[in-house]
């Protein structure tokens, strides 16, 4: 069975047609959101982190909040960008959003997408050392953070501690088990995903790769997927890997769905210019469900996917968002064997 959660990136915005108008309201039906999904039956609730923008910043409160409102669906990042974090801290911050969800956090942490500002990591107090990049600082901060949620001891105590210490060097509080087998890597690029596998994290790959090859978006993310595949393998790792693609999946069944997504039935991948260098967009699947149904069959890369992850337009509110993942866990799922 495949798993099929949601992905937001927690819009906000003071216009007309928008239902999500302030901070406040992207965090509060990001929550309802979740259990909406839950009550549906899908997998996952995903949120996207963006910051300096009108979008969903800070992620550990949501996702603890939400995790106090669920008791089943697995809640997660996609993603983090770790140009911005001190590892420590976010361990103290992922630990207890964890243990409230009662271990259910699936943590996408990269090395980020394009920013609102100039280096606005730097505004953080995080700086490249000397003759390195911002790539490799978010490289360093990520494996920094899978140490320290490891569990292990590596701060030395106090001789007169304000409370008494367990015996031995000190970890990072609160701990959550298991949470190190539970962090994703969001790969751009074939590369990056192998170096994720030989870290042992999960692949998350979106419906964007900061490179082409001429192929079609899913063959490449195909590709991307099995040369991770291929590196867990010789990394020897004693776990089995998880992989998420994002797709933007919108059945037409009813005369708002028309209304807003007929125009998008001839969506095609498309090519950009991101990070100074190409990159393949993954195009936009609308239309009826039996058209649907044929065109996902050949879509290689969610084939092989175990998690897919279902990118919704949160600014049409709680209750449109909840209809397009009924909409698919419905009409779409059980045709294509995803259910």
């Amino acid at each position: 069975m495949k798993r099929i959660g949601f992905l937001s990136f927690g819009h906000w915005a003071e216009t007309q047609h928008s239902q999500v108008r302030s901070a406040a309201d992207a965090l509060l039906q990001s929550i309802e959101l979740a259990v909406a999904a839950e009550e549906l039956g899908a997998d996952g609730a995903y949120f996207r982190v963006h910051h300096f923008a009108r979008q969903l910043g800070s992620p550990f409160p949501l996702l603890a909040a939400a995790g106090a409102r669920t008791s089943r669906i697995e809640l997660g990042t996609g993603i983090i960008d770790m140009r911005y974090e001190n590892p420590l801290y976010m361990a103290e911050d992922a630990g207890a959003a964890d243990l409230i969800s009662g271990g259910r956090l699936q943590l996408g942490i990269s090395r980020g997408s394009p920013e609102q500002v100039v280096d606005g990591y730097r505004y953080f107090g995080h700086v490249p050392a000397e003759g390195t990049t911002d790539a490799d600082m978010a490289r360093e901060h990520a494996l920094r953070f899978l140490e320290v949620i490891e569990g292990e001891g590596f701060a030395e105590p106090h001789p007169r501690p304000m409370f008494p210490n367990p015996p031995g060097l000190l970890r990072v509080e609160p701990h959550a088990p298991g949470l190190r087998d539970r962090i994703w890597w969001g790969a751009g690029s074939r590369a990056t995903a192998e170096w994720a596998a030989e870290q042992g994290m999960n692949l998350m790959s979106s419906t964007l790769l900061t490179e082409d090859t001429g192929v079609p978006f899913h063959q490449l993310q195909a590709e991307q997927i099995q040369r991770y595949r291929d590196a867990w393998e010789t990394a020897g790792h004693q776990r089995e890997s998880r992989v998420s693609v994002s797709r933007s999946i919108f059945p037409i069944v009813s005369d708002l769905d028309k209304a807003l997504f007929w125009q998008q039935r001839e969506s095609t991948d498309q090519v950009g210019w991101i990070d100074g260098g190409n990159a393949r967009f993954g195009k936009t699947y609308a239309g009826e469900p039996d058209k649907l149904v044929a065109a996902l069959a050949e879509d290689e890369a969610i084939a092989v996917a175990d998690t897919l992850l279902l990118t919704v337009p949160n600014q049409l509110g709680v209750d449109y968002n909840a209809h397009v993942i009924e909409s698919v866990l419905t009409h779409l799922a059980p045709e294509l064997g995803w259910r």
